[in-house]
């Protein structure tokens, strides 16, 4: 396709998409730069190597994983045109993400608890690394969060219908994205102990 046709509200729709993109192949680079970075420090002498991934980061693996499944089945009942369910769903995925973080600052406090500090002269760099990318994953999830209070109002305001509904398909990409990205680094931080 052309990316010169169609009409103008068109042509602003695949621009705003097209930013979404580059700025998550941006958090891509990132997060690979890292993880890449937590790699090539794993073979310092003062690396933890039998350090055990808190319990909480597990069950917010399950957590944001359930808060994907509303977000679709949000946007598949807004398709359908059936708006209660629509903000049933997106007041779960609201609270879903909500009990993620949560989860991750207990994961923090497990963390702490077991005697490893992530800054300071007790710290730890292997804890480190693990308190920075999940940390920074964490204030992704608030902008997500961010996008969807929007999407919320914007549906309680009835500006989403079946044919127009631009900024509920970006809030839904980016979100599946963030939780995308938690489960590679879930899995990452699992097994490259």
């Amino acid at each position: 396709m052309d990316l010169t046709e169609g009409t103008l509200e068109e042509k602003q729709n695949r621009a705003k998409k097209m930013m979404l993109w580059f700025g998550i192949i941006s958090l891509i680079m990132s997060f690979a730069g890292w993880t890449s970075a937590f790699v090539v420090s794993s073979t310092r002498p003062d690396w933890l190597k039998d350090f055990q991934m808190p319990n909480a980061f597990t069950v917010s693996t399950v957590v944001i994983l359930i808060s994907s499944v509303t977000f679709i089945l949000a946007k598949y009942n807004l398709k359908k045109g059936n708006n209660r369910a629509t903000t049933m769903w997106l007041l779960a995925t609201l609270v879903l993400g909500i009990v993620f973080i949560f989860n991750q600052f207990t994961g923090f406090n497990q963390i702490l608890q077991l005697g490893y500090n992530f800054t300071g002269p007790t710290s730890n760099v292997t804890m480190s690394y693990i308190f920075l990318i999940a940390f920074v994953h964490i204030l992704h999830v608030a902008v997500g969060l961010i996008c969807l209070l929007v999407v919320i109002y914007n549906h309680f305001k009835q500006k989403y219908n079946p044919t127009k509904m631009l900024g509920f398909e970006l809030a839904t990409t980016f979100w599946h994205f963030v939780d995308i990205l938690w489960v590679y680094l879930f899995l990452f931080l699992f097994f490259m102990r």
